[in-house]
């Protein structure tokens, strides 16, 4: 068995290790979710009834309880609008374990852009705590779910967002040491979609051209380094950290399996812009 083959068999463990994992998490998050949103009607009847006997509770304290209401409404708020967005990371990652091979889905992109930016920036943060990044996100208002195959996309974007987190660690390490404290690291992804005017249409007739871009303000990627920079086991991580497969995969998820190109803007010192250009058509 190849070292390939041998990547490929853990990553299919791990998608059903994941899948399992989700699975459980995704039922006590649902009780925590529906417990805040009871919790929520409790409390309007709390005001009710507070409002009822005001006149009999000292002015001073009305306001407390008023300011505490409050404080609890937004919390449980808050509770909810995390515990939905955990909930619809869990669910991209029971579809890219369920997703049949090859398979193209009407797919909402900038929300499975956004979830794997950020699924990749808190592993990341997971690792070390004192890595930090300013992200700033450019989706359209309005976008009509697109026809991918989802689970490859979200993968291909998961490894160019955790390629640009490393390429802004290395800088910010390198801007350390030069006592440069001014640098911020930082990430740009944009999503767009326009008319597809591009003579590559080999996947048959696809009306629109997807694209999306990470731009970092990292390390950047040396000559030698990008000429091979879809080729096997190409990393420029240390041993442990980088399997070299990466972005072969990627190179797989874009070219071969969506028909599109992937560009590389690259400059050492500057950092790099990879851009994914995939003809689609709407659902």
């Amino acid at each position: 068995m190849t070292e390939s083959e041998k990547q490929q068999q853990k990553l299919a463990s791990l998608g059903m290790l994941s899948a399992g994992i989700a699975h459980e998490i995704q039922n006590p998050l649902n009780f925590v979710i529906n417990f805040s949103k009871m919790s929520e009607k409790l409390l309007k009847d709390l005001e009710e009834i507070l409002e009822d006997v005001c006149d009999d509770i000292d002015e001073e304290d009305a306001e407390d309880i008023t300011g505490i209401i409050e404080d609890l409404s937004t919390n449980l708020q808050k509770i909810q609008e995390h515990g939905t967005r955990a909930i619809d990371i869990i669910q991209g990652i029971l579809l890219i374990s369920r997703g049949k091979e090859g398979e193209h889905l009407p797919t909402d992109i900038p929300k499975l852009v956004h979830e794997y930016i950020w699924l990749s920036y808190h592993a990341m943060r997971a690792k070390d705590k004192s890595f930090n990044v300013s992200i700033r996100e450019n989706y359209p208002e309005e976008m009509p779910r697109l026809m991918v195959i989802p689970q490859d996309l979200s993968r291909a974007v998961l490894n160019i967002m955790n390629n640009a987190c490393y390429a802004l660690k290395c800088r910010q390490a390198e801007e350390t040491g030069k006592g440069n404290n001014a640098y911020t690291p930082t990430i740009d992804v944009t999503v767009s979609c326009k008319e597809n005017n591009s003579d590559n249409n080999e996947g048959g007739a696809k009306p629109y051209l997807l694209s999306i871009s990470v731009k970092d303000n990292g390390c950047g990627i040396p000559e030698n380094v990008k000429e091979k920079l879809f080729h096997e086991n190409i990393t420029t991580k240390p041993v442990g950290e980088g399997t070299g497969l990466g972005m072969q995969i990627t190179h797989d998820i874009i070219v071969a399996n969506h028909h599109g190109e992937i560009l590389v803007d690259t400059a050492v010192g500057k950092g790099t812009t990879v851009t994914f250009l995939i003809p689609v058509s709407k659902v």
